[in-house]
């Protein structure tokens, strides 16, 4: 995953549209200003807006202009009877039916965000293979955090277990389905560690970066979401940081961090994860018996007893401010054979039994009874391209 920067402006391709609306229909000399706020700031709505959005200067000022028009209102200052020419007309449909769409989004106070959380439990129930305590506790947790009206400490959710497994995945996942824009969003802020943190020397200054990045974030989006991937190589110092965000404070310097997620991506206990998983196996028992209170135990005293990094001993792990910790549990071949086939389907290409057992044949597999794929999924997307015409 790599890092993310916030997506352009919607209102930058509106804008353009808005400006050949004015310039086809012009209204006519006897019409007189909008009223209120939006004559205030803007004037004429078909000279000033375009250039407004493109500055990001508000939608719902936008929307306040532009609402009544759009929806089948009077708009205030319009004389009755004033319309566009077709073509122009065209154009206003088309905004229309985007501002109409937005209208219930809005009323919550925040478009930016979806919280869709059907989207998100049918996502981890037909995409996420093999990890039956990861969808639990993860929709869980995130429901429940965002039906509590005011939660005493920002939600942090620890992800262990080997690469491939789909920690990665589901983070990208949650962005997606709780900000309209996905990991785009500028609600959302992605940090890897080696790339974004890469020299012990000047951790000081990063703890500065980061700090800054934060505040503005959360003060820019009140429900913001913080992913950090390799957190387990993340310097202690940087964590240290971080620490106060997810604490039981009403707020830091008069900004409230409450709403806010925090998710944090690590291998480190991916081998006790897969040991009780191979323990289940071997004892005849489904993997779907391992319980989060039993593997629990088992994590904690992996984080306990590592030498990777500050993250297993960082404050945040000592003075329990990780709400919870979440298992990946390694992958079989049936798993990763749904991998290959959702491949497939992403690229609307067709497939056979036998070509998705011949992509799974190319993974290798551990132990010495070749039960787990040692990479997981990853490379699964291109693998596949070794069998297209």
């Amino acid at each position: 995953m790599g890092a993310v920067a916030a997506g352009a402006p919607l209102g930058r391709s509106l804008g353009a549209d808005l400006g050949r609306v004015g310039e086809l229909a012009p209204p006519p000399p006897t019409a007189t200003p909008l009223a209120g706020k939006c004559a205030q700031r803007w004037g004429s709505p078909a000279r000033r807006l375009p250039a407004a959005m493109a500055r990001g200067a508000g939608l719902p000022l936008l929307l306040c202009c532009l609402g009544p028009l759009l929806c089948g209102a009077a708009a205030p200052g319009v004389p009755p009877g004033w319309s566009l020419p077709l073509v122009g007309q065209d154009y206003l449909e088309i905004l229309s039916s985007w501002y109409c769409s937005f209208g219930k989004c809005c009323e919550t106070g925040d478009c930016r965000i979806a919280n869709n959380i059907t989207g998100l439990e049918l996502d981890l129930n037909r995409r996420l293979h093999g990890q039956h305590l990861a969808k639990d506790v993860i929709l869980k947790a995130v429901q429940g955090f965002l039906e509590t009206p005011q939660p005493e400490k920002a939600l942090a959710l620890s992800f262990h277990g080997w690469s491939g497994t789909g920690k990665n995945f589901v983070a990208r996942m949650i962005a997606d389905h709780l900000y309209r824009d996905g990991l785009k969003s500028e609600c959302v802020k992605v940090f890897i560690s080696l790339f974004h943190f890469p020299h012990p020397k000047y951790v000081d200054l990063y703890k500065v970066q980061l700090k800054k990045q934060i505040s503005e974030t959360v003060q820019l989006c009140k429900q913001s979401l913080f992913i950090f991937d390799e957190a387990e190589k993340l310097h202690s110092g940087l964590l240290d940081a971080i620490k106060p965000y997810v604490d039981h404070y009403d707020s830091i310097d008069e900004v409230d961090y409450r709403r806010s997620i925090f998710l944090f991506l690590s291998n480190i206990g991916g081998n006790i994860i897969s040991q009780v998983t191979l323990d289940f196996w071997r004892a005849g028992r489904a993997r779907e018996e391992i319980t989060m209170e039993y593997l629990e135990q088992h994590l904690r005293l992996e984080l306990l007893e590592s030498t990777d990094g500050g993250f297993a001993h960082s404050h945040l792990i000592e003075e329990n401010l990780i709400d919870f910790f979440v298992p990946f549990l390694p992958l079989e071949n049936c798993h990763v054979k749904l991998c290959v086939r959702d491949a497939f389907l992403a690229r609307s290409l067709p497939y056979t039994e036998e070509v998705l057992d011949e992509v799974v044949r190319m993974m290798v597999f551990i132990p010495e009874e070749k039960l787990f794929s040692a990479q997981g999924c990853k490379s699964v997307s291109h693998r596949i391209n070794y069998f297209l015409p």
